[in-house]
């Protein structure tokens, strides 16, 4: 085996023992190199639950602390962070919320709420569109042009359909004495996450806004996200109130600054 392999497979042997107890010890270890991990492994969990703790606190003040920090071990044990920096290690702690809170399905929205913001938070600076600018630069468009133009959103930006009210729990979160809100919806919402200067935001919006802004991001041009908007075989009543609600998405999404530039075929 050559030098690189050997060492590959002693630190692939090293990684099997800190994120499982249950990982046989290495034959070549002796009884100071086991004993030393135990304690190695403590230190290790520690110090990524403290990260998942120190990312989520609306969602641990949501919980309670010890249903949170169980949470946390779980996450990091089942979903070991792969990155190379520890601010990484709350990513996908919604997915974990989904199977330890099972039956408390707003706390995984919660949980992507918070890691939306921070990503948003560190995306990269970006100046947004204003909607003068949008008019400039759109003052000769004719169909075809409305048709195929496309949109690129500020770094950061993210939306996602909710069946409960962040919003209300946001602010209940916020307010002392904390008292849990009335938070479940009654149809399915949308939330728009990004960053308003320096400070991430969010804003509750129709369900209708998340699925055209998602089509957006993923490369779909105006005149496509009316017809994701209309449904399959709409008629033209459809493709009316179609255009019209993509139009007025278009105008809160660049009032609310979250539109980067746009550009057409």
């Amino acid at each position: 085996m050559s030098a690189k392999h050997s060492l590959l497979a002693a630190q692939q042997a090293f990684m099997a023992q800190v994120l499982d107890e249950e990982e046989p010890v290495p034959a070549s270890w002796n009884e100071r190199q086991a004993a030393g991990m135990d304690v190695y492994r403590g230190n290790y969990r520690s110090a990524v639950v403290e990260a998942v703790i120190g990312t989520y606190e609306q969602t641990r003040r949501w919980v309670g602390e010890e249903p949170f920090k169980r949470a946390a071990i779980h996450h990091v044990i089942t979903r070991p962070p792969s990155g190379w920096t520890i601010d990484d290690v709350g990513a996908q702690f919604d997915a974990s919320c989904t199977q330890v809170f099972g039956n408390d399905p707003e706390v995984a929205e919660l949980a992507w709420l918070e890691w939306a913001m921070l990503e948003a938070s560190r995306a990269a600076d970006a100046s947004a569109l204003t909607p003068e600018g949008f008019g400039q630069a759109t003052a000769q468009f004719g169909d075809e042009d409305w048709g195929t133009m496309r949109l690129e959103f500020i770094p950061g930006a993210s939306a996602r359909t909710l069946d409960h009210n962040l919003h209300a729990i946001w602010q209940a979160l916020g307010a002392e004495p904390f008292e849990r809100p009335d938070f479940v919806l009654d149809t399915p919402r949308g939330c728009i996450v990004w960053r308003e200067d320096d400070r991430p935001t969010f804003l509750m919006v129709d369900a209708d806004n998340v699925r055209a802004l998602n089509a957006a991001k993923n490369g779909s041009s105006y005149g496509e996200i009316c017809m994701v908007l209309a449904g399959e075989d709409p008629s033209e009543q459809a493709m009316h109130d179609a255009a019209m609600g993509a139009g007025a998405m278009l105008g809160q999404w660049l009032n609310e600054g979250i539109i980067r530039t746009i550009t057409t075929a």
